[in-house]
């Protein structure tokens, strides 16, 4: 087990926040403590004394979704659906492709605020169990051949 896996601990943060009926500070975090990156790094600046402010205030959805953002740059919320008593939520990368094409990241809950955090912790666990090398690659050649053929 890697070290960002065992600092992040998915299964059991999942499933608290799974079998949690409502967010709670604690839980909020719980969820900054085990699964954020640049929230501790930081420290007390503007955007993370915000999250702050809208966690103090019980803002569930609005400091999960700040949190999403900080957090995770790169992604955002593709789709929020409430269906038989549940939220649904995903977040993605490239929101602007079709839905069969996306490889969005997806949970659902009765709360709409763990259901976006669940989607954080999915896509925390999901980034943790990608292997990156420390060097980046690089395309085995710049150019591709085409055929260049003359028939006139």
């Amino acid at each position: 087990m890697t070290a960002a896996l065992r600092r992040l601990d998915p299964p059991s943060l999942s499933q608290r926040l799974r079998a949690a009926p409502a967010p709670t500070r604690p839980l909020m975090l719980d969820v900054i403590a085990h699964a954020c990156r640049r929230f501790p790094l930081l420290g007390q600046s503007e955007r993370t004394g915000r999250i702050m402010r809208l966690i103090d205030a019980e803002a569930w959805v609005d400091a999960a979704l700040a949190l999403v953002e900080f957090e995770l740059p790169m992604w955002q919320a593709r789709r929020i659906v409430y269906d038989e008593g549940e939220w649904h939520c995903a977040l993605s990368r490239e929101r602007e492709l079709p839905d069969w094409l996306d490889a969005a990241v997806e949970a659902r809950h009765a709360d709409l605020a763990l259901a976006l955090l669940s989607a954080f912790i999915e896509v925390r666990a999901l980034a943790a169990e990608t292997p990156r090398p420390s060097v980046p690659s690089v395309p085995d050649s710049l150019y591709e051949p085409l055929a260049c053929d003359n028939f006139s």
